[in-house]
């Protein structure tokens, strides 16, 4: 191989890499739309017949709509910013999915301590990361 060829090599491999994971993530796309639709449905089912509902299950179905939502976002980001997924987006999935956490698994109350300093973490995370999003804006 010439080395102009050689050259060419990475570009054409990272061609190749992008078109496999954009295709991945549109199949993961359809997918999460499918389970937003059942969730949709669940609660619509939840909300029409609400005499044999258990709040929490109304509350774990909330949350996971919203998971679900939110990763549909991501994937639409990552289209959107030219293939980079903002990091801000991954602390909004986790905050929910933590909170999520909390929601089904409350019986005990360190466990429960626990998630909510995972919170706040995400929390500290995600202002340090918008707060130097504006410092570079400035």
């Amino acid at each position: 191989m010439e080395e102009n060829q050689l050259e060419k090599l990475p570009k054409i491999v990272i061609g190749i890499l992008k078109v496999v994971l954009s295709t991945a993530l549109i199949a993961l796309a359809v997918v999460l739309v499918i389970a937003l639709a059942k969730i949709t449905y669940s609660l619509a089912l939840m909300v029409i017949n609400p005499s044999s509902v258990v709040p929490y299950a109304v509350a774990e179905e909330a949350v996971m709509f919203f998971l679900y939502f939110g990763f549909i976002g991501l994937i639409v980001q990552y289209f959107k910013s030219g293939y980079h997924f903002p990091l801000r987006y991954f602390i909004y999935a986790g905050i929910t999915a933590m909170l999520r956490l909390i929601i089904v698994n409350h019986e005990s109350a360190s466990e429960t301590i626990l998630f909510a300093g995972a919170i706040l973490i995400m929390v500290i995370a995600l202002c340090l990361i918008l707060y130097s999003d504006k410092l570079r804006n400035i």
